[in-house]
């Protein structure tokens, strides 16, 4: 006998997930792993507890549920762009380190609230070793791409160099879409700070890493 098809979620299923990870991906970034319970999460959502354990388990799994929920879609977007700039033939170190910036802070500064919470979250990821394993599977692929990308015009230079440039990127591009207000602070009355700069900033600093291996 044929086991019986598994039902696919209902709109309203579909719904109440989507507002527990909204609620969660908010909280977490706010409050950070420890500070965000399971309860705070339910009462943002408005549903239940228990309907936070169904839709996504214990906290530590719902956790990296919200992480990886925009993962694919930011990689997909970075993977596109990186693939039309090969195929117009103009790779290059400000291209790619464009291709991998550009995307995210597009998607923080026009996609809504999420998408810039989501930003927190990634450095929460970022500065816990204990969530290595996410960053494992949520960002690492796309980043060794971009790290393959940059090691292929400077083949002489040492990868972990390489890799070291790319992590910094990743701190510059999330302080300027976070820490602006510190520039307000600092200097007042200043521009706001624009992403052609942020992206000369970091790709300035890449190549004196990579001029520095090369001396």
């Amino acid at each position: 006998m044929e086991k019986q098809r598994k039902r696919a979620p209902s709109q309203r299923s579909l719904q109440t997930r989507a507002r527990i990870l909204d609620a969660a991906e908010i909280l977490f970034a706010e409050r950070g792993f420890e500070g965000a319970s399971i309860r705070d999460i339910a009462a943002r959502a408005g549903v239940q507890v228990g309907l936070v354990h169904h839709h996504g388990g214990g906290k530590e799994e719902l956790f990296h549920r919200t992480v990886a929920r925009r993962a694919d879609e930011l990689s997909r977007i970075r993977i596109e762009g990186l693939e039309a700039l090969k195929a117009r033939g103009a790779v290059t170190l400000h291209g790619v380190i464009d291709c991998f910036i550009r995307p995210y802070v597009t998607l923080a500064q026009t996609g809504g609230p999420g998408w810039l919470a989501y930003g927190r979250l990634v450095a929460h990821v970022s500065a816990d070793p204990r969530w290595r394993w996410i960053a494992a599977e949520c960002f690492d692929p796309t980043a060794r791409r971009f790290i393959e990308e940059i090691a292929a015009l400077y083949p002489e230079v040492d990868p972990q160099l390489i890799a070291t440039g790319q992590v910094y990127s990743v701190s510059a591009m999330l302080a300027f879409l976070n820490t602006g207000w510190r520039i307000e602070a600092l200097s007042p009355g200043a521009d706001e700070v624009r992403l052609e700069q942020l992206i000369d900033f970091c790709v300035a600093g890449v190549e004196a890493m990579l001029a520095q291996s090369s001396a």
